[in-house]
């Protein structure tokens, strides 16, 4: 009985050991990720697209104003994309300087300005993988060229004047209150225009536009989308677009942007 009992002990103890001996740590996450990062760079490396889809935010300043957009890609293979776009962004003129009204403390307002110009843009750009570091730093470098269609929304500036006798009205720049437009601060109390008014008046100007750029993504093999972007937009609009009272009126508009843009991936 002893005997068995010696034996029965001295097997179980082995079998512990071999137990202890064959069973792996859990992985870490950082392991687990750096697993997948790995398995799907070997994907790409085959020839299988990692992440087929993205859908991303983003927001722009330019060297004439700032916007916003939204950005749907589609891969077409590792290299290549496809990347469908929408932006709107709010265009000022070079020459435009807020000024306030002397005598009392009103919102700060912008001598001879016409319109708000709001570009929309409603286009496409192909991209292409110039560079792709993800296994070392984590960063891909695309370039991407498209272009597009843009409509200028024209919002009228209207001053809010109070005159003499307290009475209060919006003035903008057309014919019946054009020369009041232009001197209204001699004897009137001016203030800027809030968000809420000139919608009732817009215009809308139609044109063309193009744009290149070089974007930088950081861990193009995970999930969620963390990049910047810099390059230039090209536009040109049916008819010249009034902005500014004494200034030359262009159709043509160059100007040089960086953006910042998140989002998500998606494998199919």
């Amino acid at each position: 009985m002893k005997q068995l009992l010696f034996i029965f002990t001295a097997v179980t103890l082995s079998l512990s050991a071999v137990a202890q001996e064959t069973k792996k740590p859990a992985k870490s996450r950082k392991e687990q990720k750096r697993d997948k990062v790995n398995a799907l760079a070997r994907q790409e490396e085959e020839g299988n697209v990692a992440y087929k889809k993205h859908f991303l935010f983003g927001a722009k300043l330019t060297s004439d104003g700032y916007g916003v957009f939204f950005e749907k890609g589609k891969a077409k293979s590792v290299k290549k994309a496809t990347l469908f776009q929408l932006e709107i962004t709010e265009r000022k003129h070079t020459k435009e300087e807020k000024e306030t009204y002397y005598a009392t403390q009103t919102t700060p307002f912008i001598y001879g300005k016409l319109n708000f110009f709001y570009p929309i843009k409603l286009g496409v750009q192909q991209q292409f993988l110039l560079g792709n570091k993800s296994n070392k730093n984590g960063v891909s470098v695309t370039a991407n060229v498209g272009g597009g269609l843009t409509l200028g929304l024209l919002r009228p500036y209207e001053l809010q004047i109070t005159d003499t006798t307290g009475q209060r009205r919006y003035i903008k720049y057309d014919s019946p209150d054009s020369l009041l437009f232009v001197n209204s601060y001699l004897d009137q109390t001016v203030s800027g225009p809030g968000f809420g008014t000139g919608w009732n008046g817009l215009k809308f100007t139609p044109g063309l536009y193009l744009k290149p750029a070089l974007r930088f993504d950081y861990g193009s093999y995970n999930e969620m989308v963390n990049a910047i972007e810099v390059g230039v937009c090209a536009e040109f609009y049916s008819k010249k677009i009034p902005q500014m009272l004494y200034n030359k009126q262009k159709q043509f508009f160059f100007s040089a942007y960086f953006a910042i843009m998140f989002g998500k991936r998606k494998g199919r």
